[in-house]
Formats: C-alpha cells, structure tokens, sequence
C-alpha cells in the first residue's frame, strides 16, 4: 500500500508539473515590418506583375521568447490559386504562379509562425502594382465609314476608340496614321477623331473606296527591367458614296465598223456604250445621231446599236464618220449632261480573190531558166519574166513574197506588193551557185496575204538548170606522199601513186601529170593515171642515195594545178660484206688490256651494216677471247702473266695469230676474216716512264710514234721563233742601255772631272728580254752632282765566280733609285733584293757568270767619265 501510494504521489507531481509548464510558455511573434523590406510578416507587400517565376519574393522572419525554434507557413483561401511556395525552416517565400495585374490586382494570403506548441497566424495582402505588359486595343471593330464624295474637308467623318488595360502610362493612348503623306484623312492624337486632311476632297469617279490604317500606341513603361512602348492597329474602311456632278462617258472608243460588199440590209454595224458618270446613282442615258451618216445608217436611241439601212451597192463613199451624242436624263425627263463620239465606218472590198501569177502568155505557174553556175552576186535573172497580181483592192490586195528553197542564194523583189508588181530575183550568194552541188536549183515562190483573215496565197516552181564552167583547182588526195623502195628493184619499178581530182565536169575535169624537183631524175609519172616508177636505168643505191625528195603537179587544160610533194626511201638490203682495213694485223697486247679489232660494213641500215666478231681459229684456242660487239680481243680471265701462257703452250715467244670473223646481220648474212698476229708482253714494262709506255703502246704502230715526236718538235720551234721575235721588237723599242753598252756625253768646260766605278752587272729575273741586265754604279766620296741624291759607297770586291752557283751580291745601303740622263735616253738601275733567293744552278747561269766575269776583268781598274 505504501509503494502504491507513492507512485500515485509522483505521478500527480509530474502531470502538475507539466500542467504549470504549459501555462507558462509564451507563443512566438513576426517582427514588425517597414514599407520597403522583405524580411518581416509580409505587411505592405508589393510585388510587380512582370516578376519571373522562381523568384525569391520575401522572408518570413519571427522569434521566440522563451528562445524555441519557430517554423514558417503560408496558407490560401479554399479555392485560391497559390502563388507562393515558402522554406518552414528558413522562412524564404518563393513565387511559383505568374501574375498578372489586370486580371488580379490583389493576392490574400495566411502567414503563420509556430514554435511547436503556440502557433500565430496573421491574413496579409499583397499588392500586384503594374507593368507595361498590354497592348492597346481598339473597341468596335471593324469601322467602315460612308462619305459622300462632296463633304468638306477638315470635316470628322469618324472617331476610332481604343483601351489599354495598364495603368500610368503603360494605359495612355496617342493615336496616329501610318502612310500620312499618302493619306487623305488624319486623325486627333488624343480623341481618334478621323477628318478628311485640309485641301483635300472625295472623288468617287476616281476612288469609291479608301482604306486608312489608324495606330494606337500607349504612353511606354517598363516591363522586366527595359522600357516598351506597345502599338496596335486597325483599318478603316472609308466608301466614298457617289453624288450627281459628272457627265455621261462613252466607253471603248474609238470606234470603228465596216460594212462589206456582201453585207445584207439592216445589218448592225457596231454598237456604242456609254454610262452616266456618276455610277453610284446613275441617271438614264439616251443616244442620237447627228450627222455624217448620209442616210446610210442609223442609231437606235436606248441601246446605242448603228445599222445599215442602204444596200452596200449603194454607198458611194469609201469611209462615213458618222457623229453620236449620248444624254444624260433626270427622272423627269431633264438633260443635265452631254457626250460626244465619233465613229468611223468603212465599207471594204469583200476578200474573194487570191493572188495570181503571171508569165508572158498569161497566168503560169511554172518558170524555168539555164544559167552558168557562180554568176556575179547581185545579177539579176532576167531569163524569169514574172508578175503577180491580186485582184481585191485596198488590204485584200496586199501580200508577201517570199522564197523557199535552199537558203541565202535568191533573193526576191519586191517582198511586199499592192495589187500588182513584176518579180525580180537577184543572185545573193554566187558561192551557193555551185554545179558541183547542184546541177538543178528549184524553189517555190510563195505570195501570201498579209492582213487578211483567209491569208490567201499562190504558189510558182522555179527552176534553175546550171552549167558548168571551170571554177575548180585538181586536189591531191594527200599534201605528199611516202613512198618505199628496195634498193636492188629493176628499172621501171612502180613506186607510189599520186592521185588527183578535179571536181568540174568534161575537159574541165581532165588531169595531167608531172613531176619536177632535184630529186625526180630517178624517176617518172604517167601524165594520166599519177603512178610514179623509176626511169629504166635507174640503179637505186641507199648506200649513195637514201632520200628522194621532189615535187608532183595535178594540171587541168586551163593550166590551173596543184602540187603535191613526195618522199622516196631507197630500202636497203645486205649488198655488202664487212671489211677489214687489212687482212693480216699486228698487235700488241699488254697483259690486262684488250686490243681492238674493227671492220666496217658499207650498208646504210641496221641490222645489215652491223658487225659481230668472232675467233674462228687460234692455237691454242683456250687463250684469247673477244666480243662479239666491240671486237676488243683479251685473254682468257685466267691468264694474269706470260709464265701461265707458257705453261699452256709451247710457244715461248708469246706470239700467236688468230684467225677473227667479222659477220654482218643481214639477211642472207656476209662475212669476212682477217689474221691477226698478237703479241704479248708484260704490264711491268710500262712502269719505265710515260715515254716507254708510249714507245710501248705504239710498238704495233711506229708511224704514229714518229709522227707524235716530230709534231712535238714542231711545237718547240713555233714556240722559239715566236719568243726571238718577241725578245726582238721589245729590245728595238726600249731606250734602256743593254749589257756592253757604253753611254758618253761631253762634258760641260766649267765642270770638273769626276770618275765612279762601276758595279758588275747583275743577272735578274725579269718579265722582258731587255730588262735581263742592268747597269749600277757605286758612289765616290763626290757629291752626286746629277741631281738623284742617291747614296753610293764602295762594295766589296766580288768573289770570283765558281760555276755553277752564280755570284751573289752583297747588300746596298739604300734602296732608292737614280736616273742617269743620256743622249738616248735616261738609265733606270734595277734594285736588286737583299734576299735573293740562290738560283739552282744549270747550264744557263753558269755561262751567265761566266760572261760577267769577262766585263769585270775588262773593267776593273779602269774609269767611265761622264761629261
């Protein structure tokens, strides 16, 4: 009992504890909202019709007092359309539903907060403010106005009307006309009062119907962030209603009718239609005729219809212009307007009568003529004597004449006849007047009507029978021939044919032949048939002769030809065996190297002037071969020394003769042979110098040898006469003292004697003769009164000469040069090198310094003056 108790105590306390709970917790709150914000309760709401869906719009925002977390809810009316979707926890309202203003302007909704156990919920509006999504809208339509033709203008004829459901601006209406310019009416901008424009008026003769095109566009607003203006149209159509100002007016005019001779009595010749101008409200019309008629024809007064009321027999006149008048009549029988016409009548000729041709004897329809054929262009064939005629007068009597037949050769005149004409063909193309064409033209001449509807015509055969004259040149069937013959065909031979045509006819067309030319004396022609054969003691030879080459003439009995040109090939056949230039040949082979063999075939073509060559018989026959082609004869691969000929025959001088054939490949085929006697001798004997490898090479040949060393002897002596005759002219011409050469000059009274030695002459290498040698002096303690200045002292006595080294000269102190005038001339010393390079020494120096040496024993000692 005490436990039970117990539990009963602690659950009361609990359900009393909870109970205190309960009445203590406090319900959450949204805070206060401000116009403007988007965070709150929603109060002062407003959102713009054009806002996207998806977009975030609002957050519901709230608290707590005793800090529990609050959720968010948005709830509609029963049947309302939701809007807005909302996120419970975070409180963000999201629109999901286009809205549109015009057709709700105000969205109710229940927003709540709730923090699990108190929930608070507020109603809200929010307000749709406009967009400019809406176009104007014209009310009414369609309009279609009636104005009388003669209301004023600047008089309202009408007012369009048109709404914009937007607000502001988007909803103000300006209307305008498109195509003003063009327009005749405007309209107010803001009323859509339609007038007709000022200085304009209605015609409803000209125009009974005008379509005017009205825009209404609205005052702009923006719509998704940019600026739109919208614009509608509309069409007024505006009918002009006819009023009573115009005359009556005939229509289809001019008028014109005929009456024909065939025409019967009473007949209705045309009728004329007129109408009252005024064709909205027309009045009655009536017809008369005034005058012009000559009692010929007359007009029925309600129908407008003229007929003739005289046989056409009768009518004397050709042409009637007859004078209508049409009246316009009230109800009452009151004329209130006029109208003239003139209609003219003609009486024409009934068509009955084709046209005719006519020859000398009356009416023809078949002409012939005999003519020559190419007659000049523009001759006239007047063998035709033709004329043509119809007999119906004015355009019943006028047609064409044409020809037809073979194109561009005729041509007639006149092309185009009234009643009557004679007919003139004329040659057009003398070309197309060939006999060798035609013998016989025909042609149809065609006279055909032209404005009639019958186009009645007549036709005439003409015919042409030509002649024939000699217009043609012979023609080869070819501008030359190629012709073949074998060199051995007897005289006589034919050889080619030339052929020839002659397009005329008789001995027009007869052909002779000929031939001429450098080439043609072989042969012959047969002056009728063109064949060409060789003279009969002809002998062809194509070793001699190969090519003929003239010409062929075609000539008719006028003399008029043509020429044709031939080509003759002499064929050759195998008339000769090859040769050799001697029967019996000597040669000397080297071992290693071929000789060569040749022998010639005096045939002109191939194959039968070519030569193979072949070794009919050698002892032994294992040691040489040759080829076949070249007729280069070798040893055998394996034959490299005359010890391996020995081992292999018993002919130790190494001599042997070989029996060689040289054969043509002809057919039949020639041959020939020849000995050829070949000796063999070592390669190592070519390694003495060029000259016994030469003196080898020509053993077999000794003639050639002598005749190489005397040219080579020749050479040497053109060279040396050229060199002395140079040497010659140079030394002639040059004013330089020569070796031995002495130069004096008086001297002057007034000037002392003074005395130098001189130098031996020095040998130089020069690019002259003359300049070889060339004299220098040496200086004394004198004063070099010559002018020259240059420094002169006294050289060391020079070494006597030791052939064949020449002697060398020791080095001056001074370089420069001095000229010594003379009577001939001025005298250059040459400046020999310090370092002159030795000489090698050779026949030519050392009588050189032999030839010095004599100068300066002669000299020395002694004393050359110059005054």
């Amino acid at each position: 009992m005490k436990n039970v108790w117990h539990i009963t105590t602690s659950s009361l306390l609990s359900l009393l504890h909870i109970c205190l709970a309960v009445q203590t917790n406090y319900a959450p709150y949204f805070f206060d909202n401000v116009p403007g914000s988007i965070n709150g309760n929603m109060a002062l709401l407003s959102l713009s019709e054009d806002t996207p869906v998806g977009t975030h719009i609002y957050t519901l925002n709230g608290t707590d007092p005793e800090g529990f977390p609050v959720f968010y809810d948005l709830t509609f009316e029963p049947g309302s359309k939701r809007y807005f979707s909302i996120d419970t926890i975070n409180g963000n309202v999201t629109l999901i539903e286009e809205l549109d203003r015009e057709k709700q302007n105000e969205i109710e909704a229940i927003v709540s907060i709730s923090d699990g156990i108190n929930k608070v919920s507020e109603r809200v509006r929010i307000l749709v403010t406009d967009a400019n999504d809406e176009s104007p809208e014209f009310l009414n339509t369609p309009y279609i106005v009636n104005v009388p033709e003669d209301t004023p203008s600047g008089s309202s004829i009408f007012q369009v009307d048109a709404v914009d459901k937007d607000s502001g601006s988007g909803g103000s209406i300006t209307y305008l006309v498109q195509d003003l310019h063009s327009s005749k009416f405007t309209v107010d901008r803001h009323s859509g009062v339609l007038r007709i424009k000022s200085g304009v008026s209605l015609d409803f003769e000209k125009s009974r119907t005008h379509f005017v095109t009205v825009l209404a566009k609205d005052g702009g607003g923006k719509l998704r962030g940019k600026y739109q203006v919208f614009t509608s149209t509309t069409t007024v159509t505006i009918n002009v209603e006819d009023i009573q100002d115009s005359p009556p007016v005939f229509v289809g005019t001019p008028y014109y009718g005929y009456v024909y001779e065939d025409t019967v009595l009473g007949s209705e010749i045309l009728t004329v239609i007129a109408f009252d101008g005024d064709r909205g409200n027309p009045n009655s019309i009536q017809y008369s005729l005034l005058d012009g008629a000559d009692g010929a024809f007359d007009i029925n007064n309600v129908t407008g219809a003229i007929t003739v009321i005289k046989n056409p027999n009768e009518l004397k006149k050709e042409v009637y212009e007859l004078r209508i008048q049409v009246s316009e009549l009230t109800p009452s029988g009151e004329v209130v307007g006029q109208a003239f016409t003139i209609v003219t009548i003609r009486v024409v000729d009934l068509n009955n009568h084709p046209p005719t041709f006519y020859g000398e004897n009356g009416p023809q329809n078949r002409f012939e003529l005999t003519m020559y054929e190419h007659p000049p262009e523009g001759e006239i064939l007047r063998g035709l004597k033709i004329t043509v005629n119809d007999s119906d007068q004015g355009a019943n009597a006028k047609f064409n004449l044409r020809l037809v037949g073979p194109g561009g050769i005729f041509r007639v005149v006149p092309q185009t006849v009234l009643n009557e004409a004679q007919v003139t063909i004329i040659v057009e193309n003398s070309a197309g007047i060939d006999y060798e064409k035609f013998h016989l033209l025909t042609f149809k001449l065609l006279a055909i009507e032209v404005n009639t509807p019958e186009k009645f015509s007549s036709t005439a055969d003409i015919t042409i029978h030509l002649l024939d004259i000699n217009d043609n040149v012979p023609r080869f069937s070819s501008e030359y021939y190629v012709a073949r013959i074998p060199e051995n065909s007897p005289g006589g031979s034919n050889v080619v044919a030339a052929t020839a045509t002659d397009l005329d006819s008789g001995l027009w067309g007869e052909i002779k032949y000929s031939i001429y030319g450098a080439g043609s004396d072989p042969f012959l022609i047969h002056p009728s048939t063109g064949i060409i054969y060789t003279q009969p003691w002809a002998i062809l030879d194509a070793e001699e002769n190969a090519k003929y080459n003239f010409y062929v003439k075609a000539e008719d009995t006028e003399g008029k030809y043509s020429l044709a040109e031939v080509f003759v090939t002499v064929l050759d056949i195998n008339d000769h065996c090859p040769e050799f230039n001697e029967n019996i040949q000597e040669r000397t082979m080297v071992i290693g190297s071929p000789v060569k063999i040749e022998a010639t075939d005096q045939d002109a073509e191939e194959p039968n002037n070519i030569v193979n060559y072949s070794i009919m018989q050698a002892d032994p026959d294992n040691v040489f071969d040759i080829d076949q082609n070249t007729g280069e004869i070798k040893l055998k691969s394996y034959i490299r020394s005359l010890d391996v000929i020995q081992n292999i025959t018993r002919n130790k001088n190494c001599k042997w003769s070989v029996v060689v054939q040289a054969k043509d490949r002809g057919s039949p085929s020639f041959s020939t042979t020849a000995v050829v006697k070949i000796d063999v001798t070592e390669e190592t004997l070519l390694h003495k110098g060029p000259v016994a490898a030469f003196l080898m090479q020509s053993k077999d040949n000794p003639m050639k040898a002598l005749g190489v060393l005397a040219g080579v002897m020749a050479i040497m002596v053109v060279i040396t006469v050229l060199i002395s005759t140079a040497m010659f002219w140079r030394n002639k011409k040059s004013n330089k003292v020569m070796p031995m050469r002495r130069i004096i000059r008086r001297r002057r009274p007034d000037h002392p004697p003074r005395t130098i030695r001189t130098e031996w002459l020095k040998f130089k290498k020069s690019t002259g003769s003359a300049e070889k040698f060339a004299m220098q002096d040496v200086e004394t303690d004198l004063q070099n009164e010559n002018g020259n200045n240059n420094s002169q002292f006294t050289p060391f006595p020079p070494h006597a000469p030791s052939p064949p080294p020449p002697p060398r000269l020791l080095p001056k102190t001074s370089k420069t040069e001095w000229s010594l005038p003379t009577v001939s001339g001025s005298l250059t010393p040459r400046i020999i090198d310090q370092q002159m390079k030795e000489r090698v020494p050779s026949v030519s120096t050392a009588l050189v310094s032999e030839l010095k040496l004599m100068l300066e024993k002669k000299n020395a000692g002694s004393t050359i003056s110059f005054y």
